[in-house]
């Protein structure tokens, strides 16, 4: 989640509205809700210690507002911490050690089981041996290019679609 949407993301779980967050930083009348407009929107980035102001005020890392660096282990934990919130990606005990899973009751559950379910077929596919370990890294790198298992297509405008039916009933 890039950090606009972070920054809208913790500022509606805190109550709070644009002009309020923003006089809480110190922007005062107009400029209030329109700086952090622009942040929201990535018109403006803003600097690294009004970030740490806004994580005080929503009580939170300021790696939570920020894309994290997920060559860092707590980058990566903020970026997972991203997932859930997003995607309803939790996290679960298996015999194994730790799996990661969608939530089922999460709105974006049904957009993305299409994608985890072509994921998980390519990576049986390679442990049963029926690829090897290039042939699924290249199915990964390409991805979605080389994802046979979902139909994708692109619709045509509603004006297109419009003009199209008035010809066929011709």
């Amino acid at each position: 989640m890039a950090f606009g949407k972070r920054i809208r993301f913790f500022r509606l779980r805190k109550g709070l509205k644009q002009k309020e967050l923003g006089e809480m930083l110190g922007f005062m009348g107009k400029t209030s809700d329109v700086r952090l407009a622009q942040y929201e929107n990535e018109a403006r980035t803003p600097k690294d210690d009004l970030i740490r102001r806004m994580a005080d005020i929503f009580d939170v890392d300021s790696r939570a507002i920020t894309v994290p660096d997920i060559d860092t282990y707590v980058g990566l934990m903020h970026t997972l911490f991203a997932l859930e919130d997003m995607y309803g990606l939790k996290i679960c005990d298996s015999d194994d050690g730790f799996c990661l899973r969608l939530d089922r009751k999460h709105p974006e559950f049904h957009n993305l089981f299409g994608y985890f379910l072509a994921w998980q077929q390519e990576k049986a596919k390679q442990d049963a041996g029926e690829i090897t370990q290039e042939e699924y890294d290249t199915w990964r790198y390409k991805y979605p290019s080389l994802d046979s298992s979902q139909i994708r297509v692109k619709v045509p405008s509603a004006g297109l679609m419009d003009l199209l039916t008035e010809r066929l009933k011709k």
